[in-house]
């Protein structure tokens, strides 16, 4: 079965024994309490510059945890940048060394992607149950809460819902001339049941996230660096890079395989422009392998060209193209309530950052709505 999520369910906690793995697990679920308390930045910079060593487990080539400690301190990272009442320009040491060591072992940069924000940050409440938005839970969290949960675990919901669409769509673009219709249509088949299934988790955002907490609590840690006001001259990590400053985008749901994988797949193409640019962009910020497969699948498929000449496949084609638009429009709906609504709105309990971008640092309504037309407009 091919997925996007991890292979080997995340693990919560470090096997290997470590006082610098202890010091980073401690920290890290302490974010809530060090948050509301105002103790972040005392807490890191009462540290020693190897306090978070990561060294052991790189050596070891243990995924999980590695995976663990990406997740902990990026977490860490984004709540020392954005808990003070001012943006932190400079990342300490004990920080930025072992973030930039983990980052180039993943093939990703040091920011909080994601990878590291959603793929390998839930576990299951009961093992023997499957993954359900009644039986996962977070790993790390910034403020903590039910919003900020739910925000979150609707996405691992989301990427397991379409495990389905993603192993029907690599084998949909394998299929050539010499396949029969029944082949495809079974492939496409998958793909829409699959979607109807993701569409029907993302509808049920506004069940317990509410969209007032979600941009005052949850959005403003999840900002990156590029094409940020609030940190415009980008972000020093301390010994790390020539101390030259670095402009990294933030977590963003655009990060995702999924659609970019059923484009590939399915010859959903994207006219070229900046808004393009940015969502190749975002595949940098990818696990290397999402973005190999990625690219293989766009490479291989010739499924549409197939497709359009079989009058027998054009429906079931459709009906994919008109799952993955509503989940455009879903998309795009959200950012109208949970961002664009909300930045007109005054409010002395926080920030929800740049007004007219996205945490990746895009004019994300915009973007949302051409992908969303693009994708009707394919329709065969």
């Amino acid at each position: 079965m091919h997925t996007f999520l991890p292979k080997k369910d995340p693990i919560m906690s470090y096997k290997t024994e470590s006082k610098t793995l202890n010091n980073i697990s401690n920290i890290a679920s302490h974010l809530p309490k060090l948050l509301l308390t105002n103790k972040v930045q005392k807490t890191i910079l009462k540290l020693n510059k190897k306090d978070f060593s990561v060294d052991e487990i790189i050596k070891q080539n243990n995924i999980q945890e590695i995976n663990l400690a990406m997740s902990h301190i990026s977490f860490i990272a984004h709540a020392y940048m954005w808990g003070g009442k001012n943006p932190e320009p400079i990342l300490p040491e004990v920080i930025s060394e072992p973030w930039v060591k983990l980052s180039q072992y993943l093939g990703r940069p040091p920011i909080l992607s994601y990878a590291s924000y959603c793929l390998d940050n839930w576990y299951k409440i009961d093992n023997s149950e499957p993954i359900s938005l009644d039986n996962v839970a977070l790993i790390n969290n910034f403020l903590g809460g039910v919003d900020e949960d739910w925000f979150v675990t609707i996405h691992v919901c989301i990427e397991d819902a379409a495990s389905d669409a993603i192993d029907a769509a690599y084998k949909l673009a394998h299929l050539d001339s010499k396949n029969l219709d029944s082949e495809f249509s079974k492939e496409l088949k998958r793909i829409k049941k699959s979607l109807i299934k993701v569409n029907s988790i993302f509808s049920k955002m506004p069940e317990k996230c509410d969209p007032y907490v979600y941009y005052h609590r949850v959005r403003p840690y999840i900002f990156g660096t590029k094409d940020n006001p609030d940190l415009k001259d980008g972000l020093i990590y301390e010994n790390q890079f020539n101390n030259e400053p670095q402009f990294f985008r933030g977590e963003t749901g655009a990060q995702s395989s999924i659609i970019p994988f059923l484009d590939g797949a399915l010859g959903i193409y994207h006219t070229n422009d900046n808004l393009r640019h940015y969502l190749n962009e975002m595949r940098e910020y990818m696990p290397p392998h999402h973005r190999e497969m990625i690219e293989k699948v766009e490479k291989k498929s010739k499924a549409k060209d197939i497709i359009h000449k079989s009058k027998c496949l054009t429906e079931i084609y459709n009906q994919c193209l008109e799952e993955i638009r509503k989940f455009r429009a879903q998309h795009l709906e959200y950012a109208a309530t949970y961002i664009h609504k909300q930045a007109q709105v005054t409010s002395d309990i926080g920030s929800g950052g740049s007004t007219v971008r996205g945490t990746g640092g895009t004019p994300f309504m915009k973007y949302l709505k051409k992908h969303r037309d693009e994708t009707h407009n394919q329709k065969i």
